[in-house]
């Protein structure tokens, strides 16, 4: 196995008296999409201006490709590339332009410029659009082409912070599909996000900080399993059998004390140890009484759910859950 690409010991940060990181570790291996989850405040973007070699840790260690982010912070800039929030580009060049002066600031051989400017616009699906003003281009094509420019030196780690903000869902869609290419092809990816869709569907592993600690990690379906339950979810045609399921009809059924009502949705939502049992149950008990039930439906918890739980009391310290075991990508 190929050694991991990111490594980080013991990460502290504070910002005068005011703590940000409180002793981070995480490991990033080659090849993988990894996600930083946090609420404002954790230490997402101090993390990556650390990694990125911005800001000089007070404690511990960073190396990207087994290079120190202090001692040989030149060696990693060669390795990585940084897409911030928003688009980095000269919105009075057109796209090729904006790409062949990053290639020559990359210092890449005059005859490779117009050869990986031609490629990265294909990559990235703006080939038609090369000759235009960037200032003509929507915020998805302006995302791609931010994206293309921090490819131009073939980085082997790609950091990218928060890169959907301000998307719509169907350039947000595109952007993923780039990204998994991306990762496809070996180049380690580092996200911060706040769409918790986000992670959960491009990253392979997620750590959640709270706290300017790493309170969770693992995939996305082995932070789920750290919130406990399954829930079911009953929607009924009308509010009478609404009300003669929860008074009458379901009375005594398991977990039906802590059910939520939702009288919008007309609604039932319980948990349940034994789900198919229950909705066997449920259905059962609803024909004898003759109500009139549109739906039954397991309902299992999501990052979102996740998150509230680590991250709903920000001010407390939070005790980290034990990192899951590697599994390989």
């Amino acid at each position: 196995m190929k050694p991991p690409m990111i490594e980080i010991h013991g990460l502290h940060q504070s910002y005068g008296r005011t703590p940000v990181l409180r002793g981070v570790d995480l490991t990033v291996r080659h090849g993988e999409i990894f996600a930083l989850l946090g609420p404002n405040g954790a230490g997402k973007t101090t993390c990556v201006n650390i990694l990125t070699t911005l800001l000089r840790p007070d404690a511990g260690t960073v190396t990207v490709a087994g290079a120190d982010v202090v001692r040989e912070a030149g060696t990693v800039r060669r390795r990585i590339a940084l897409t911030g929030q928003y688009a980095s580009v000269d919105e009075f060049s057109t796209g090729a332009e904006n790409l062949r002066m990053m290639a020559d600031l990359a210092h890449l051989p005059r005859r490779a410029v117009r050869h990986r400017a031609t490629e990265l616009l294909a990559r990235f699906g703006l080939t038609d659009a090369a000759q235009r003003k960037v200032a003509t281009y929507s915020g998805g094509m302006r995302r791609r082409l931010d994206l293309a420019i921090s490819l131009v030196g073939d980085p082997d780690v790609l950091v990218l912070d928060e890169p959907t903000t301000g998307l719509d869902p169907a350039s947000r869609s595109q952007l993923w599909e780039v990204v998994r290419g991306l990762a496809a092809d070996g180049t380690t990816v580092l996200l911060t996000t706040q769409y918790l869709e986000e992670a959960d569907r491009l990253a392979d592993t997620i750590a959640v900080l709270a706290d300017g600690r790493v309170a969770a990690l693992g995939s996305a379906a082995e932070l789920k399993a750290l919130v406990s339950g399954e829930h079911v979810r009953v929607t009924f045609d009308d509010a009478r059998s609404l009300a003669a399921a929860r008074d009458v009809a379901l009375a005594g059924l398991a977990g039906l004390d802590a059910a939520e009502t939702d009288h919008r949705s007309l609604a039932l939502t319980f948990p349940s140890t034994e789900p198919v049992r229950t909705i066997r149950d449920v259905l059962d008990r609803t024909d004898a009484g003759g109500l009139a039930v549109s739906g039954v439906s397991v309902v299992r918890p999501t990052l979102d759910d996740v998150f509230l739980a680590l991250t709903q009391h920000p001010a407390q310290p939070v005790q980290p859950v034990q990192p899951v075991q590697e599994t390989a990508r």
